[in-house]
């Protein structure tokens, strides 16, 4: 009876962390251990959970349910540090954490304290959420799991079934979960929106949003606003018309869908060419940020399709390449702001837009792919400031707004023209950071140049639809990364720490004076956030793709990353 015991004193600890009071039936000694030892296997709809601690179907646990997470705490999240309740941190994107037991003077202690697995190929650029001790994250190919966050012990494990012909543009990539009472949210490569129950896995309900045979998928973490989930869809390199959808959290149901380029009849249809906009692209693939003071969510957009070919799509494209300002109860638009008029180097604007307030200025921060950090006033939408952080020069000018403008000569030709930043961009969808102590925003920089070229291409759904090749310029300088640090009272660089190739990772702030962040030779830092300085470092094996998160459980303060196939978790000694 004492292994027996043991093993059901354990699976206690972690569901009491996942909210769920256990107590056990008289059931024979050998059932229980047989039971224990097959586990729990539920094929599901579209996927299948194991659980793999707290089995309680027929197994004589009996689960007492209890929600994990409302609203509030949602809106509350910066009062409790030690978890980590949503993909940026907090509603507005900042990825900074108050937690500071790990701090300058102590972070070289800083060792592994447990590493999981995924199994999965590919990269693993997901956020992990941590709530009241437990992880919850997703991996490559639609997998999601919860684990003991103090010890990285799986409780279960969720698989999507998916179809063997999905088009993801880039890589078979899930950046995370979003939550509310007893479940966990997430977008799936096959254009779906699942919920599954935070106890098992257990799928709760699963709708579709679109046809992926046309190259529609979703691989964003959602955002929770109140009672409903919030989605954008990717696919911007397969001609499909974007969207962003809310659904309600407790039945799947569709309440409101904004379409990211307008059709027929409505406000900006005039910017697009003939039937342009019906293959216009304009994905929502990284997620947005909320203003509960004003009942603002914010949200980026992407290229334009095809993506390098402006002929055929004539006028600004909206609302491609901008930030749009949404009621969240309604989906309505309530004003919007266009990063790069009709694009034509595949400037994303897809990074996190950051919402600072500056004394009475409410403040919107990015640093776009296209080169320029901006700086914007949320309740108007108007530009405050738009200046280089890195090499650009697709743009020499502004109009009358300040807004930076396209070189005529920097429009793609059948020949090729070099054009800085290149493709991949100044920066990409990864985290940045903005420090509460410092003042400063953080961002992974990438310096590389490209050469675009453009020719005629026909729309086929489902195929992707670039209209346009770029490459490498090689006459540039080799390519390389930074992590930069911009004063946003002023748009100037405080400091730079170089790497040695462009990373992928994002970055994360900490009120022990800390950065954290990774590189694609593997190695994941923390740095001096008023210098710049490295004071520690690991190398975990692989390239990180992915943005640092923290959390705390029993006082014990852990930094978590994915890198690789593996998500790690370090603490001090």
């Amino acid at each position: 009876m004492k292994g027996e015991r043991a093993v059901f004193q354990e699976k206690s600890r972690l569901l009491a962390a996942l909210g769920v009071t256990m107590f056990v039936k008289t059931i024979p000694k050998s059932g229980f251990l047989a039971r224990k030892e097959r586990g729990l296997g539920m094929t599901i709809a579209g996927g299948v959970a194991t659980v793999l601690l707290g089995g309680m179907v027929g197994s004589g646990l009996v689960p007492v349910a209890r929600a994990q997470v409302t609203a509030q705490r949602l809106l509350d999240s910066a009062k409790e540090p030690q978890n980590w309740l949503m993909y940026s941190g907090d509603y507005a994107g900042r990825r900074y954490s108050t937690l500071d037991q790990i701090r300058t003077s102590n972070v070289s202690s800083l060792v592994p304290k447990w590493a999981y697995q995924t199994m999965a190929g590919g990269k693993f650029e997901a956020t992990p959420l941590v709530v009241d001790g437990v992880l919850y994250a997703t991996g490559a190919d639609d997998r999601a799991f919860a684990l003991d966050a103090r010890s990285g012990r799986p409780i279960w494990q969720y698989q999507r079934a998916l179809p063997p012909d999905i088009r993801p543009c880039c890589g078979r990539v899930n950046r995370g979960t979003a939550i509310l009472g007893d479940k966990v949210f997430l977008g799936t490569l096959d254009a779906h929106v699942i919920a599954l129950d935070t106890r098992t896995g257990n799928v709760v309900w699963d709708v579709g949003t679109s046809d992926y045979n046309k190259g529609y998928s979703i691989t964003l973490a959602p955002l929770v606003i109140k009672n409903l989930v919030l989605i954008g869809v990717s696919g911007g390199e397969y001609g499909i018309r974007g969207f962003i959808d809310a659904y309600d959290a407790a039945t799947g149901a569709r309440k409101w869908r904004f379409y990211t380029v307008p059709g027929p009849g409505e406000p900006g249809h005039e910017t697009w060419e003939g039937d342009s906009w019906k293959i216009g692209g304009a994905p929502a693939w990284i997620t947005g940020t909320y203003d509960a003071a004003t009942n603002t969510t914010f949200w980026t957009t992407g290229n334009p399709s095809p993506s390098n070919r402006g002929e055929g799509r004539g006028g600004d494209n909206l609302y491609s390449n901008s930030l749009l300002a949404l009621d969240p109860d309604t989906g309505k638009l309530k004003w919007h702001f266009q990063f790069t008029k009709h694009d034509e180097h595949d400037y994303d604007a897809t990074q996190v837009p950051v919402l600072v307030d500056e004394g009475d200025r409410r403040l919107i921060l990015q640093a776009n792919r296209n080169g320029f950090f901006y700086v914007i006033d949320r309740a108007s939408g108007k530009l405050v400031s738009a200046t280089p952080y890195g090499r650009v020069t697709w743009s020499n000018a502004k109009d009358a707004s300040g807004v930076p403008i396209e070189r005529k000569e920097a429009s793609p030709t059948l020949t090729g023209v070099p054009v800085c930043p290149g493709a991949l961009g100044a920066t990409n969808w990864f985290s940045p950071t903005y420090d509460l102590q410092t003042k400063l925003f953080y961002i992974t920089a990438r310096e590389q140049c490209d050469i675009f070229s453009t020719a005629p291409q026909p729309y086929d759904p489902g195929h992707a639809f670039y209209g346009s090749a770029y490459f490498p310029n090689d006459d540039s300088q080799p390519f390389w990364g930074a992590v930069r640090a911009i004063d946003p009272a002023t748009s100037q660089i405080k400091w730079e720490l170089k790497h040695l190739s462009p990373s992928w990772s994002g970055v994360l702030s900490t009120a022990g004076g800390l950065i954290f962040t990774g590189d694609a030779e593997g190695n994941f830092m923390a740095l001096d956030a008023g210098r710049g300085k490295i004071l520690w470092h690991f190398q975990c094996g692989a390239s990180v793709y992915a943005s640092p998160m923290t959390y705390a459980i029993d006082g014990k303060q852990y930094v978590a990353i994915a890198a690789g196939a593996t998500l790690f978790a370090f603490g001090l000694p």
